[in-house]
């Protein structure tokens, strides 16, 4: 709480402080951190008493950088840790991002990947919070270090991946707009203005495609394959599903003068699709064994929607499932969960009975992207 002090009374006051600086840095000169961290801390109390919270900002960091240099790891941590408790109550966001960040530092040092990528996310959420315009970059970048390091983590590697994900949109500047632009696409197919909804979806593709072209800028591909992998079959995905959602609204328009562009549309998400299988491919099978449900998941719903894009266009340039199956069934435990996943048993239903004899069934799945267009879209085009 801020003590009220009058004018004279607050210079003494900061005067004092000044002094226990200069104080402790003499101290850790000679080596005394812990005196040192203790008079910087008590210098730091007095700031907050009379609210002088500029000077909290130096101070903190200050203390911070001692910490660091005279306590273990795991003493430092908790130091912090209590530090920042100080902040957060104030509400003082950049100063408590700055800790956070090296907080997540000292953590990463330690192989504590949960706790780094916890700290750096939150640091990114403060700075963000704090000054949106001025933190941008720097917002994103640590949200991007939060996602790799989460990545590492056991428990929390799907959220690793989601925030890489989420950062590299930041980054690319399209990650607000996107949602907005989707949402706006969806509109559009309910009011049936289809030309309009495709091409609002085709924007959205450029945009993965700016970052799926800007990805090698941002994750190293040697040094940090799995995440560089990841992040490429998933900006992949994205551009060919809304392709495939911009041939689609063309479609279900029955305009015929569209079909030279849905085949356009269509063909390259087929290609992009095949595209995004084969990375995945790649990445489950340096794996052996251990392998991540949601890459299975994600890799047959790319199966999935390319039999359905083959479908749509009335070609077949090539077998969904052997494409998919091909090579993994080196591996009998990729094989055989592969097999298992719901989005490879409704594309053999494809194969075997057709895409609207199984409407019932595709009904029952989720379709991501897809989802909000289930019924008002490909049941529309499939029906007709």
């Amino acid at each position: 709480m801020i003590k009220l002090y009058n004018g004279q009374e607050k210079e003494e006051k900061e005067l004092e402080a000044e002094k226990m600086i200069d104080q402790a840095e003499n101290l850790a000169d000679k080596g005394k951190g812990t005196e040192a961290i203790n008079l910087l801390e008590k210098a730091a109390q007095i700031y907050l008493d009379i609210g002088s919270y500029i000077k909290l900002d130096e101070i903190y960091i200050q203390i911070s950088r001692k910490i660091s240099q005279f306590k273990n790891n795991l003493q430092a941590i908790h130091r912090l840790e209590s530090i920042v408790r100080k902040t957060e109550e104030l509400e003082l966001e950049e100063i408590s991002a700055k800790l956070m960040i090296q907080l997540g530092n000292i953590a990463y040092k330690m192989n504590d990947y949960e706790k780094a990528g916890e700290s750096w996310m939150t640091a990114s959420e403060y700075l963000y919070k704090s000054d949106p315009e001025e933190f941008e970059g720097l917002s994103s970048m640590l949200l991007l270090k939060a996602g790799q390091a989460l990545e590492r983590s056991p428990t929390k590697k799907t959220l690793g991946k989601r925030l890489i994900l989420r950062a590299i949109m930041k980054i690319n500047k399209f990650d607000e707009l996107y949602e907005m632009e989707e949402k706006r696409g969806n509109q559009l197919i309910e009011m049936k203005e289809f030309e309009a909804a495709s091409k609002k979806f085709r924007d959205i593709s450029k945009s993965f495609n700016d970052a799926l072209n800007n990805l090698g800028n941002l994750v190293d591909e040697e040094g940090s394959r799995d995440t560089f992998l990841n992040a490429k079959a998933r900006f992949t995905h994205f551009i060919a599903e809304y392709l495939t959602l911009a041939a689609l609204c063309l479609r279900a328009s029955e305009d015929r003068s569209f079909n030279d562009r849905i085949k356009e549309l269509g063909n390259e998400a087929i290609k992009l699709f095949q595209d995004a299988i084969s990375i995945q491919k790649e990445y489950l099978l340096e794996k052996k064994t251990d392998f991540d449900k949601e890459i299975l998941y994600r890799i047959t719903f790319d199966a999935m929607l390319l039999e359905i894009t083959q479908k749509m266009l009335g070609v077949t340039v090539l077998d969904s499932i052997q494409f998919l199956l091909k090579e993994s069934e080196e591996n009998e435990a990729l094989f055989k969960q592969i097999k298992e996943t719901p989005y490879f048993k409704i594309t053999e239903r494809f194969q075997k009975i057709g895409i609207i004899d199984s409407l019932e069934e595709l009904s029952k799945i989720h379709l991501g992207h897809f989802e909000f267009v289930k019924n008002t879209l490909i049941s529309y085009f499939l029906t007709k």
